[in-house]
């Protein structure tokens, strides 16, 4: 079906569409009934999860568009999890972003309308196969992240980081595609398995390759927020609107992590011996600089935010792993534990955040490590919660974190690279202790703020089964796992 046929595109046209009526629908309503637009915006993840999942149960790869767009098991398992992890991140943020102004006045439902154009960017990412296709679904994504983060124009430190962001991505965004520039220059082509084959057939000019290369690994490592790309991450994550933040740190990950694989893997595999040791640097840089820079925070935004620089090198170790055995089971196996850890990281994260705006009110942002004194006395259930959450990310069993880096470190070890386990397991153990600082502080500490929580039914609920589904799935890993393996074998083997 190499045409150009909208089938394969249905739920990004859906999604589009539903958009692109929300944002009319939203014009004509009255300040008090932005619940709607709330509504609809649901439904349209809904509705988009629909088309999703049966392309999903179909188990098919179909390319559309002259080979531009291509529908696969990886890409459909990742786009569910996407909507999954969008539909959490407004539930959570709703009443927050009403509280800041965010949802009324002037703004209107601007925030629930950016936060679908950006996900259909990453469904673009997700499912492209082509240089021109990922930088399409990258900038559109990129570009309704960075009104997002400038939604409070009040907020000096929103605009702030509004603009450490803009310029930090568009600098990133540059990088990309100069490095597809050079690699279309190289070999002729924008077609991703195009492009494998010639670099395949040693014809291409090794120096343009090398660059392009270091310069795609480069863009790819700013999106990721790895060491030494990451200076945007902090900042941003504080400076945004939580609710802002959650979507910058939730869904866009999963995204990122598909154009790894489909640039890198899929694109470049017989360049993987260059590319296998970038990787291999970053992942070791990540996990070092992101553990240790997290103890010294005070704020836990910020510190959240070098969590991900952290977890994101176990991300990186997946892939690079998978290319010492990409032509057996263990390629596959390292490759799956990588997407399986980087939907473990955002399902995880997600729940921390939006612990961090139920704790949050009118007036009062409850960012900092301290205002989660105590909590165990103010709410004991949110208390638990938020342990479990903490627990997960240090991969503490029976957690779905210890699952995940369970995975990654088993891949990993099944190269021979025994020196790097050891490291990663070193460096986890170094992690772990800002994490169970956060659980010391919400069990022994006195409260600093008496306030009574107010959470709303929805938000209530969604963060229960939040927290439920990382015991679950961490105690029960298998059918996440054995999911993700056979999404990327048929993914690898079309």
């Amino acid at each position: 079906m190499n045409t150009t046929n909208l089938i394969p595109l249905h739920a990004e046209v859906f999604l589009l569409i539903a958009a692109s009526a929300i944002l009319l629908i939203d014009m004509f309503l009255a300040e008090g009934k932005r619940a709607i637009t709330y509504m609809l915006t649901l439904a349209t993840l809904v509705g988009a999860a629909f088309f999703s999942f049966a392309d999903y149960t179909s188990g098919s790869t179909v390319y559309a568009f002259s080979n531009m767009f291509i529908s696969d098991p990886m890409g459909n398992l990742l786009k569910l999890f996407s909507y999954l992890t969008m539909a959490m991140t407004l539930v959570y943020a709703r009443q927050y972003s009403t509280d800041r102004g965010m949802l009324g006045g002037n703004l209107g439902g601007e925030f629930y309308v950016l936060a679908l154009f950006s996900l259909l960017g990453q469904m673009v990412m997700i499912s492209a196969n082509n240089f021109l296709t990922i930088y399409l679904g990258l900038e559109l994504m990129s570009l309704s992240l960075y009104a997002l983060v400038a939604l409070r124009r009040d907020d000096a430190r929103a605009t702030e980081a509004a603009m450490k962001y803009f310029i930090l991505g568009a600098l990133a965004s540059g990088f990309l595609l100069y490095g597809m520039s050079m690699l279309y220059g190289a070999t002729g082509s924008l077609d991703i398995s195009r492009v494998a084959d010639k670099i395949g057939s040693g014809t291409v000019n090794p120096t343009i390759l090398t660059f392009g290369l270091v310069f795609v690994v480069a863009g790819l490592a700013f999106k990721l927020g790895a060491v030494p790309f990451h200076m945007w991450v902090p900042d941003v994550y504080q400076g945004a609107p939580t609710g802002v933040t959650l979507l910058l740190g939730g869904a866009p990950k999963l995204a990122t992590f598909a154009i790894c694989v489909r640039l890198l893997v899929e694109g470049m595999r017989p360049a993987a011996g260059d590319w296998q040791q970038m990787l291999m640097i970053l992942a070791v840089l990540s996990l070092a600089i992101g553990n240790l820079t997290a103890i010294a925070q005070t704020n836990l935004k910020r510190m959240l935010a070098y969590s991900t620089i952290a977890q994101m090198g176990f991300v990186l170790l997946g892939l690079m792993a998978g290319v010492v055995g990409h032509e057996t089971a263990n390629g596959a196996a390292a490759y799956s534990s990588a997407m399986y850890y980087a939907i473990t990281y955002v399902l995880t994260t997600v729940g921390s955040f939006g612990l961090i705006m139920v704790l949050a009110r009118q007036g009062f942002e409850a960012e900092e490590i301290n205002d989660f004194k105590g909590l165990s006395k103010r709410s004991p259930g949110y208390a638990v919660l938020m342990s479990v959450l903490m627990f997960s990310l240090a991969g503490v069993p029976p957690m779905m974190g210890f699952a995940a880096k369970f995975a990654v470190l088993q891949s990993v070890l099944a190269t021979g690279a025994v020196w790097l386990t050891v490291f990663a397991v070193m460096f986890s153990l170094v992690g772990a202790f800002y994490y169970i600082r956060i659980v010391k502080v919400m069990w022994f500490d006195e409260p600093a703020d008496t306030t009574p929580l107010s959470v709303t039914t929805d938000k209530g609920v969604v963060l229960a089964l939040n927290g439920l589904a990382v015991v679950v799935l961490g105690m029960i890993p298998g059918p996440l796992l054995n999911a993700c393996m056979a999404a990327m074998q048929k993914t690898l083997a079309s």
